[in-house]
């Protein structure tokens, strides 16, 4: 059996969920061959994805998305390192109920790339979700030695709101070492930067901004934008209208021009990084999942990407969940066989998020029931 399920969020890390579904699937057969791989879509739990693979931790201390210092990590092994922006510049490090999309900065997100520079990577996946930020990767871009000046020549303050002063930027200076470096910007969106479907309209909401400020800072990443575009070319401007542009707050533009940046669907990335092609040739059924198996699940997310992959080979998919929104056509369109939801043995939320790793138990034995026993 290989379990290559995303986290529950809010509740179990896809470490702990791949120990509990195996845990389960042994209370019914308790010889069955494990193999367990979790994995994540380039969004928070990335960094713990890659370790659990096999990546080495490496822990920095970094620019937190309100200027205040924080400890975050990358993974590395050999020259290709994994980066998840969320460690530096996610809403995991403002206080509750605390957001600030007009000043949030990813400065500290360059700093854990510069960390990945020096300790000698030459691919970054740069992983991103999770953010606090709307700035359009333009701390990012400081960090790594943009200069991002006002009418004055005065470096801009950080975060989104302020770029409405920019008027020059010179990426002269940029760390040399990123023209040899392959950056993969690794997303589960591929929004545009700007307008409707933009990084503001879209996430800005979710990070606290108001319609004014939605207003306020997509004004001020189309400033960004001819800024950037004055300073490198059209391929600037062209690149605010590419898929992933909007991911995080933006970020994904300032990666796509800055750091010359790839975009591809965070799950494939992270199945070519984890080596799920590999573990795979050892499968007889894979075990995916995550805490909600919903409409959002068939767009880009963790589960499907599985599934997709696993049903090339002709490799049956079952799944686990917290919550199961999805019908079973739905399910059976993207691959999957049959869902197994924490859900329908207790309904109660808090309580099924609060017991979430005995839930889940529960849930994988009847899953073993169903799968691993011989028919009668």
């Amino acid at each position: 059996m290989l379990i290559a399920a995303d986290k529950f969020k809010g509740s179990l890390t896809a470490v702990e969920v791949a120990a509990h579904v195996e845990a389960g699937l042994r209370t019914v057969v308790p010889g069955v061959t494990v193999e367990s791989l979790p994995v994540a879509d380039g969004g928070d739990g990335t960094v713990d994805a890659a370790v659990a693979a096999g990546y080495e931790r490496r822990t920095v201390r970094v620019t937190g998305p309100l200027g205040e210092p924080v400890e975050a990590a990358y993974a590395l092994r050999g020259t290709t390192a994994v980066v998840e922006m969320a460690e530096a510049s996610g809403l995991r490090h403002l206080p509750p109920g605390v957001f600030a999309p007009l000043a949030a900065t990813t400065y500290g997100t360059g700093e854990l790339l510069r960390a990945a520079l020096d300790a000698g990577a030459r691919t970054i996946v740069l992983g991103v979700g999770g953010s606090a930020t709307n700035d359009g990767g333009a701390g990012m871009l400081n960090a790594l030695g943009a200069r991002l000046l006002d009418a004055q020549g005065v470096p801009v303050a950080p975060g989104g709101g302020p770029l409405a002063t920019l008027v020059t930027a010179d990426l002269t200076d940029l760390d040399p070492r990123l023209a040899e470096t392959s950056v993969v910007l690794a997303s589960d969106v591929d929004n545009p930067l700007l307008g409707a479907k933009g990084a503001a309209a879209v996430y800005g909401p979710q990070k606290g901004a108001s319609p004014q400020d939605v207003a306020t800072l997509d004004a001020a990443l189309g400033i960004y934008v001819e800024a950037l575009t004055a300073a490198v070319g059209p391929a600037a401007a062209a690149a605010a209208q590419a898929p992933g542009a909007g991911a995080a707050g933006g970020i994904g533009y300032g990666a796509l021009v800055g750091l010359g940046a790839v975009f591809r669907a965070g799950i494939d990335v992270m199945l070519d990084v984890l080596g799920f092609e590999d573990a795979l040739t050892r499968a007889d059924l894979v075990i995916t999942g995550e805490g909600s198996l919903d409409e959002q699940t068939l767009h880009g997310k963790a589960p499907a990407g599985v599934a997709q992959a696993a049903r090339a080979r002709g490799i049956d998919v079952v799944a686990v969940c917290g919550r199961l929104a999805l019908p079973p056509a739905a399910l059976g369109a993207a691959g999957i066989r049959r869902a197994y939801a924490i859900a329908a043995i207790e309904p109660d939320v808090s309580r099924s998020m609060a017991g979430a790793g005995p839930l889940l138990e529960r849930v994988a034995a009847d899953l073993a029931r169903d799968f691993l026993l011989p028919a009668r």
